[in-house]
């Protein structure tokens, strides 16, 4: 994703990596074409995950009572954006085989140009089910990153990574998505 004066270009053409896990242990990698969607397949165990990535960006409005009220507006092709602004990611990973897929994960790569917003991702309510973030632009992932910090008197203390550190979230979507079943997970970001 490219951000060229303060817009975003090509939100449906975003690169997202699944892999996907069946009983094989064989990955396999989709990526998100124009259309928004993507078929992940595995030839050998023919099971098939459809992915789908949404964009949003949220609203706040403030009511006549004085109270602010949230929404989420869909993002399409071209859109502009602002410093500040906050957009969250949507995923929707529908099994259309007739087997069972099992620990299907997905990352998510955090765009040049956004900030992970600490603790936002979501992730369905699969058995197993988690999320886990990555520091080092995907080569890890784990639940709770930390970074470690030299202080003034030269000791090193390990510290909570900041949101500027995060490269990847991961959704996890549990032991298994049965057939003909879809999960969905999301994750939000400031944009820089």
């Amino acid at each position: 994703m490219k951000i060229k004066h303060g817009s975003i270009a090509g939100l449906g053409a975003l690169a997202l990596i699944a892999s996907i896990s069946f009983s094989s242990q064989i990955p396999v990698v989709a990526n998100l074409f124009s259309g928004g969607s993507a078929i992940a397949q595995n030839s050998i165990e023919k099971g098939k995950v459809q992915l789908n990535l949404q964009v949003e960006k949220k609203v706040i409005k403030t009511t006549e009572d004085g109270k602010q009220e949230i929404s989420w507006k869909a993002l399409e092709g071209q859109a502009k954006v602002q410093p500040g602004d906050v957009l969250r990611y949507k995923v929707n990973a529908g099994n259309n085989g007739d087997k069972a897929v099992k620990n299907l994960a997905i990352n998510q790569p955090i765009p040049s140009g956004m900030k992970y917003v600490i603790k936002s991702a979501t992730v369905g309510q699969n058995k197993g089910a988690k999320i886990t973030y990555s520091i080092d632009g995907g080569k890890t992932f784990v639940e709770n990153p930390t970074v470690k910090v030299k202080l003034e008197n030269g000791e090193v203390e390990t510290r909570p990574a900041p949101a500027e550190a995060y490269t990847h979230a991961r959704w996890n979507f549990g032991e298994s998505v049965a057939a003909k079943s879809s999960v969905e997970g999301s994750v939000q970001v400031t944009v820089k």
